[in-house]
């Protein structure tokens, strides 16, 4: 099985899309651009969204957006929100840090920023053809 839906579920184009993370344990979300990434939790798709509260401390980043520089391990003042000004950071967001009832979340850049969600820990695995939508 390839690892498309046996270890992972992707969102390409993730700024502001709602994720729904009932069937995944963790989403990393890969950032690029000079920006801020505000990340907001609540407890449906089309629900209202808050900050899920300061649940964001390690991240990685790269001077890379290529694969040509390796990540670093960087901490952070705890946050809701990540900003770099180039390259590009991961983060990641447990949904066993969100407060009870949020399972979903989204990660906003706050200008021209790109993102992509990648869904990890999937609670059941099965071929890309057969996995569930995810965002809205």
């Amino acid at each position: 099985m390839e690892g498309l839906g046996r270890v992972y579920n992707v969102v390409p184009i993730a700024a502001g899309v709602e994720i729904n993370m009932r069937e995944v344990d963790s989403v990393d979300f890969v950032c690029t651009g000079n920006d801020t990434f505000t990340v907001t939790a609540a407890p449906a798709i089309g629900g209202s969204y808050t900050s899920p509260g300061n649940i964001i401390t390690n991240k990685y980043t790269n001077t890379s957006t290529a694969g040509a520089a390796a990540w670093v391990r960087a901490s952070q003042a705890a946050s809701n929100a990540v900003t770099i000004a180039s390259g590009a950071v991961v983060f990641t967001v447990n949904g066993s840090s969100l407060a009870d009832g949020q399972t979903t979340v989204k990660c906003t850049a706050g200008g021209s920023g790109l993102v992509t969600a990648v869904l990890h820990d999937l609670k059941s695995k099965r071929g890309p053809a057969n996995l569930p939508a995810v965002a809205s």
